[in-house]
């Protein structure tokens, strides 16, 4: 026997097979070398699996918006996110909503329509044959009242003769053309409302200029003066003040008073509240709207450029529209919904959603949920060097059918 063998018992016994306690250390070695060589195998090929976060460590984000000191922000930018995004999104939901159903029987022309014209009709570059073919597309539509440019208004209120030449020429051709339609000057000017330039209201010689001006355009032959200031915030006196002036002058004349007027504010303090962020307020109130309306025969809302980015939005803001302008305006008194007869695609106008079709359809919910049998109501299309086939289709299928 060899006595180191037998000592640690690595020797073999009796027959020459091995004792089991070498057999099991024999066992245990091949494992470890089997685990080993498994741990190599791992290090030596990539990892497949997502390394698992060590828990209570955060990502740095995460770590941030958790901080105890930031409760408050977070709290306050919560809240401020909460004003503005649901109000935004009821709104949405309500002019959807508006736009939904169909327009009530009769909620068709009254024959109270207007048209605005561009200033190509009296300054020379239209002919007789233009006057033709405005009167043969005019004859199968309630149009009654053309709106045809005959400034810009001076800043200082007064209009120079030498704007509209052919003015007289442009009114007898009309006539003859269209008997009953009505030509009105429109007049306008910008405003020194937002910026150093422009028309002041403020200023009584000015007003009594745009009050001369408009005896002006009377003699001349026009029927009526339509008036469009802009940018004309809500509660501005000065401009009521006018509309007084004029209103005399008209009535003396046995002429008509028309303006163009802004969209109502559709939310409470809306206005006042764009007015605030931008510099820019561009609605007025609904009961600022009621008094320009009791002392015009016509009021004509410029309901295009609304921003809307969809048809059923924009539909539903006219119908909106509408029924805010029909609560206010006295019955004795032409109400006209804009319909946008151009095409511009960006911020303010989105033109697959501003169209024609939506508008005249937006203003007959309007008309139907308000006062229905209202006969001093109508639509005014803007513009004729801008209109399409389409806008037309959309008129006489929406509006004349």
């Amino acid at each position: 026997m060899d006595v180191g063998r037998a000592e640690t018992g690595t020797g073999t016994g009796a027959g020459g097979e091995p004792g089991e306690e070498t057999a099991a250390r024999t066992e245990t070695a091949e494992a470890i070398d089997a685990e080993e060589a498994a741990d190599t195998a791992q290090v030596s090929q990539p990892s497949r699996e997502r390394p698992r976060r060590t828990p209570g460590r955060l990502r740095p984000v995460a770590r941030v918006w958790r901080n105890p000191r930031l409760r408050w922000p977070k709290r306050i930018a919560l809240v401020l996110a909460l004003v503005l995004i649901v109000p935004l999104l009821a709104a949405g939901i309500a002019l959807r909503v508006n736009y939904a159903g169909d327009p009530g029987p009769g909620t068709h022309t009254r024959n109270r329509d207007a048209f605005w014209l561009g200033h190509a009709w009296v300054d020379g570059r239209k002919r007789d044959a233009d006057v033709k073919a405005l009167a043969e597309r005019l004859r199968s539509t309630g149009i009654r009242d053309l709106y045809v440019h005959a400034g810009p208004l001076e800043h200082d209120g007064t209009l120079p003769k030498s704007d509209y030449p052919r003015a007289r020429w442009f009114i007898s051709a009309v006539r003859e053309e269209l008997p009953g339609v009505r030509v009105q000057a429109w007049l306008g000017d910008e405003l020194a409302s937002e910026g150093p330039t422009g028309l002041r209201l403020e200023r009584p010689a000015t007003r009594a200029a745009v009050v001369r001006s408009t005896r002006q355009i009377l003699d001349a032959g026009f029927a009526g003066a339509h008036f469009d200031l802009e940018p004309l915030h809500s509660e501005n006196r000065d401009y009521l003040s006018l509309l007084d002036d004029l209103r005399r002058v008209t009535r003396a004349a046995g002429a008509q008073l028309s303006v163009a007027a802004h969209q109502i504010d559709p939310l409470p303090a809306a206005n006042s509240i764009r007015g605030a962020l931008s510099g820019h307020p561009k609605w007025w109130s609904q009961s600022y709207f009621g008094q320009v309306a009791r002392r015009v025969d016509q009021i004509a809302v410029m309901s295009y450029d609304t921003a809307m980015p969809l048809e059923s939005l924009y539909g539903g803001y006219v119908a909106q529209q509408t029924s805010l302008a029909l609560e206010v305006t006295p019955k004795s008194t032409d109400l006209l919904m804009g319909l946008p007869f151009y095409y511009e695609d960006n911020m303010a106008h989105h033109g697959s959603a501003e169209t024609a079709r939506a508008a005249v359809r937006g203003a007959r919910l309007g008309l139907s949920r308000t006062d229905r049998t209202r006969e001093h109501f109508g639509v005014a299309l803007y513009v004729d060097f801008a209109a399409r086939e389409s806008d037309w289709a959309a008129y006489q299928a929406g509006w004349m059918s």
